[in-house]
């Protein structure tokens, strides 16, 4: 059997805001529709489900992340999700040039949980708490001499 990772869904609080924080980073909006109906009902396990979405893909067209803004049934807020909290952790991006990525995030005002990492001389990496609480690891790969 062949599989393929297809997407990640995140559900957020302000889909405008989520999509610039991203198409700023270098995304791309590669749709945007609002779905309701018995098969979101069905697919997604909720009744009444009615969800502005949006479709985002990495300029290198291998990663996508799928947005939704629920409509109905309202969002549930929860706390910020910890980074060694059991479930969805993060979403992670090579990026080539982490400061001008960090400069990005924190014109949204996202900024490092704690500071700018460097792992095994490989990657310069950090996480930053994205729109909605999203924590999204931003890393730099580091040219070797």
């Amino acid at each position: 059997m062949a599989i393929k990772l297809e997407n990640v869904g995140i559900a957020v609080r302000d889909l405008e805001a989520t999509i610039a924080f991203f198409t700023d980073l270098g995304l791309s909006v590669l749709g945007r529709a609002t779905v309701s109906g018995e098969w979101t009902d069905t697919a997604v396990g909720l009744d009444g489900n009615h969800a502005k979405i949006a479709m985002l893909q990495t300029p290198d067209g291998s990663g996508r992340l799928e947005l939704f803004e629920y409509i109905h049934p309202d969002a549930i807020e929860t706390e910020p999700t910890r980074p060694n909290e059991i479930g969805m952790h993060r979403v992670a991006f090579s990026v080539d040039n982490l400061e001008a990525a960090l400069a990005i995030a924190a014109k949204h005002g996202c900024h490092p949980l704690r500071g700018v990492a460097t792992y095994e001389d490989v990657y310069k990496l950090t996480y930053v708490r994205g729109p909605s609480g999203i924590i999204v690891m931003l890393a730099e790969e580091l040219k070797r001499s």
